[in-house]
């Protein structure tokens, strides 16, 4: 709480000396919707879904492991009766590390170093970074001074249609991914071309 009063106050501060410095003119203000963004990215619905198939899948992985470990622990405790107190606490011990096996598996898949994390920032940082390049790109040919993104955590009161330039971030990237579909089609046919001719 403490850190978005912090981040909010020296945000203002900033929108406050640019807005004094370019009286002027103005401070031209502008936001996106990044997530209205990412979903009319192709290459980023592609990775989601892979990514959300990883994450069923590890979550599978560890239900089975419980189900096994429920099912030792249902066996070690039928067999109680018949097994001597030196077996039980074996038993037992093999069930604590089997259950700890459990707790690092999904620390391994699930935490904050895990697996989704890394996946996640491999297949999803890319789109984004392009997503970035294009808004500064739009900044500097537009001038202007900020551009926040209404769906992050900086909270947005208001703010008028005409400053939202998510439309037109959707536009260059439809453009830069025609224009990469033209050249990879462009690349098949020489190749296409090079291998007839041979």
């Amino acid at each position: 709480m403490r850190n978005k009063l912090i981040y909010k106050y020296i945000l203002f501060t900033l929108l406050l000396l640019v807005s004094t410095s370019h009286a002027q003119r103005g401070a031209r203000v502008g936001y996106i919707d990044m997530n209205v963004i990412l979903e009319n990215v192709e290459e980023y619905k592609k990775a989601s879904d892979l990514l959300d198939k990883n994450i069923e899948n590890w979550k599978k992985e560890i239900e089975l492991k419980k189900i096994q470990l429920k099912q030792y622990q249902d066996q070690l405790n039928t067999e109680r009766v018949l097994l001597t107190p030196e077996l039980i606490q074996d038993r037992e011990l093999e069930i604590q590390d089997f259950a700890l096996e459990i707790i690092d598996l999904q620390e391994k898949r699930f935490g904050p170093r895990g697996d989704m994390i890394i996946q996640r920032t491999k297949l999803i940082q890319p789109v984004q970074d392009q997503i970035l390049a294009i808004v500064k790109q739009i900044a500097e040919e537009k001038n202007y001074d900020f551009i926040f993104d209404r769906s992050s955590n900086f909270t947005m009161l208001y703010s008028a249609k005409n400053y939202d330039i998510s439309d037109l971030v959707i536009k260059r990237l439809n453009r830069e991914q025609r224009i990469q579909d033209r050249k990879e089609i462009l690349e098949e046919i020489k190749t296409k071309a090079t291998n007839s001719n041979n």
